[in-house]
């Protein structure tokens, strides 16, 4: 298995067509982990880095953090605007209720130029993420 644990960053536009860019990235970077853990972690991404461009402002990054114990998924955007998690009756916007359920933990950061969300996903497939 070759793993590398180097900070990896990308940004992107605020065109919804990139996303595709962004999951054909997050595989390449992730391509040594189980697959269990590319697949989390790409809908994880796909998730927040959507909202972020739904909801958020430029500019926008995604950056990935992983190491042995688990990967960290960092999206930023430029809005200040705290991101809410809605309940399952809500009509829509539930992303960030799938990534509850997928991460070992998820969170946002306020920035002075705007938010982070992040999310920690386990690397071994057999504990929860």
């Amino acid at each position: 298995m070759n793993l590398r644990f180097d900070r990896h960053e990308i940004g992107i536009t605020a065109d919804l067509s990139e996303l595709a860019k962004v999951r054909s990235w997050v595989r390449t970077v992730l391509g040594g982990f189980p697959a269990s853990v590319v697949t989390t972690a790409v809908m994880v991404v796909d998730e927040l880095a959507s909202n972020a461009l739904r909801h958020g402002h430029a500019p926008y990054h995604v950056r990935l953090l992983p190491s042995a114990a688990k990967v960290r998924i960092e999206v930023d955007d430029g809005s200040g605007e705290t991101a809410r998690r809605r309940t399952p009756s809500d009509q829509g916007g539930r992303g960030l209720l799938l990534v509850e359920r997928c991460a070992a933990a998820w969170g946002q950061l306020g920035r002075p130029t705007g938010k982070t969300l992040w999310a920690e996903l386990a690397t071994d497939p057999g504990t929860h993420g």
